[in-house]
């Protein structure tokens, strides 16, 4: 792994800044408490590994004061403030004061990196801006700060006012400014394009160390980090989860892996504990991870394909090197129509569950018919399934339900329309219940009067989900009855707890009828 226990001397070390609590906060709706940043940030700086993290903008609250507060106070008990980073502005000390009072000694100056910004948003000259840029420096080292400086809006600049990037580099590259960083604050460029100027960059200043920050607008921002790396960027900045402005940011995930299996450099990232990040984050901001999200996503290690689970099982055939078991977690097979036996055998295997070549055929056809009604079984539903199967499967249907209509209507009694089939003929009839199930059973009974036949007697009625709280989790009833003195247990299972007693209701009916 290429984490900090096994770094290579002759491998090169990318630095990564995190800016989740600043930049990714700028994400619509997310606001994060006191607590859950010094919890985010000493996660990120104990256990994650992340080389730098930039905590704040300065002079934004007195809310955010006090929470800067807590983390550099958090980060000099832990011997940490120089990698904790505020983002300060060009504003005559103010922000410089700001910093210093809430304990900062990192700050990530903002200065504007194209022409337009310049002359634009600020109305100054080039001339004018550097020199409050070096006016701001000096009172920076006067107080002790470290300072790194932000080109905004530097893509633009690189491709539409070149000139005033390389004025604003040669007046500042010998200066006591410790990385540049240049953001493609609106996200435009293309890998090809973040190549070509991050080395021009480069080239130019072969003594000065660059930052790359990319944005997400189209697409391309890992892509963009990983072109900006292979240019000779020394850090590289990203979010957790991706979170930022519009479209977000370069995502920790996704850039550590492609910096570790692709451009085969080193990180300091602890790639067991990204899941962990990835979780906190998602409760803390409240933005969901997407199902399909590279790494953390809740859907990318588990295949659906039947081939693809017996392909594993034959020397991992459909394996890559993103392992589950790097990022803290692991491989799991899915459970529906789509699955086949491979599948169903993989995740018997993980519960002890051996079945014979009949068994596995029947339970592989209950799944497939679980399936056609939910997208997938959890590994939790399938020892009830076995279960359904193998005790109550297989049995001559003389009795069938044809088809069954139910009513709920708001203050009044439930309506259920049932139409059956018993040995052939077929049998409707209509009542209301205290339930939709009870008014099932008397439309049911109904039908048995008519046809003198005795019905039984409930005696319990027993609902069971599986474990994970999910709303569409199957559903496995069990109910007992009493008829001519004999106990009676059938189950029923299904996404939908009233059509499961009805299954279970109907199994109970033919076993009295083939009796």
């Amino acid at each position: 792994m290429n984490s900090v226990e096994s770094v290579s001397k002759n491998i090169p070390l990318i630095e990564l800044l995190d800016t989740t609590l600043r930049d990714g906060e700028q994400t619509s709706g997310v606001a994060f408490a006191a607590q859950e940043k010094l919890n985010i940030a000493r996660f990120m700086l104990k256990e994650l590994g992340i080389n730098r993290m930039e905590v704040a903008s300065a002079r934004v609250s007195e809310g955010e004061f006090e929470t800067v507060r807590c983390i550099t106070s958090w980060a000099v008990e832990a011997g940490l403030l120089d990698k904790v980073e505020i983002l300060g502005f060009v504003d005559g000390g103010k922000s410089l004061q700001w910093i210093r009072n809430a304990g900062g000694r990192v700050v990530n100056l903002l200065s504007k990196g194209s022409y337009k910004h310049v002359t634009e948003q600020l109305h100054k000259t080039p001339e004018e801006h550097i020199s409050d840029i070096r006016q701001t420096l000096d009172m920076a080292a006067d107080m002790g700060f470290s300072v790194n400086l932000y080109l905004e809006d530097w893509s633009n600049g690189i491709q539409h006012s070149p000139d005033y990037v390389w004025q604003m580099m040669d007046a500042l590259a010998g200066s006591t400014i410790r990385h540049f960083m240049l953001p493609d604050t609106l996200g435009i460029l293309s890998p090809r394009q973040t190549f070509d100027f991050v080395r021009e960059m480069v080239v130019r200043y072969p003594s000065v160390r660059f930052d790359f920050h990319a944005h997400n607008d189209y697409d391309m921002a890992v892509a963009n980090t990983c072109a900006a790396i292979e240019a000779g960027a020394h850090c590289v900045h990203v979010t957790v989860n991706g979170l930022g402005e519009r479209a977000g940011n370069a995502p920790l995930t996704s850039v550590v892996a492609v910096i570790h299996d692709q451009l085969k450099y080193n990180t300091s990232i602890q790639e067991s504990k990204i899941y962990q990040i990835s979780k906190l984050v998602e409760t803390c901001s409240g933005i969901r991870i997407p199902n399909n999200k590279p790494i953390v996503g809740d859907n990318v290690f588990t295949q659906c394909a039947g081939v693809h689970a017996d392909g594993d099982s034959k020397n991992n055939l459909y394996f890559n090197d993103l392992a589950p078991e790097r990022f803290g977690r692991v491989r799991e097979y899915a459970l529906g129509k789509m699955s086949g036996k491979a599948n169903i055998r993989k995740n018997l295997e993980e519960l002890g569950i051996t079945l014979d070549e009949d068994a596995m055929r029947k339970v592989t056809q209950k799944i497939i018919e679980l399936g056609d009604k939910k997208q997938l079984v959890t590994k939790d539903e399938l020892p009830y399934i076995v279960s359904d199967v193998l005790k109550h499967g297989q049995q001559e249907q003389r009795i069938k339900v044809v088809n069954y209509s139910m009513q709920l209507t708001y203050g009044l009694r439930p309506v259920a329309t049932v139409k059956m089939e018993i040995d052939g003929e077929m049998y409707e009839q209509t009542a209301n219940g205290d339930g939709q199930y009870n008014a099932f059973t008397k439309a049911l009974w109904k039908i048995y009067r008519q046809l003198n036949k005795p019905a039984p007697e409930l005696l319990d009625y027993a609902v069971v989900i599986p474990p994970g709280g999910k709303t569409d989790a199957l559903v496995h009833t069990t109910i007992v009855w009493r008829f001519n003195g004999k106990i009676i247990k059938t189950h029923g299972l299904d996404a939908d707890q009233t059509e499961a007693a009805i299954k279970a209701t109907v199994k109970m009916l033919n076993i009295i009828e083939n009796e």
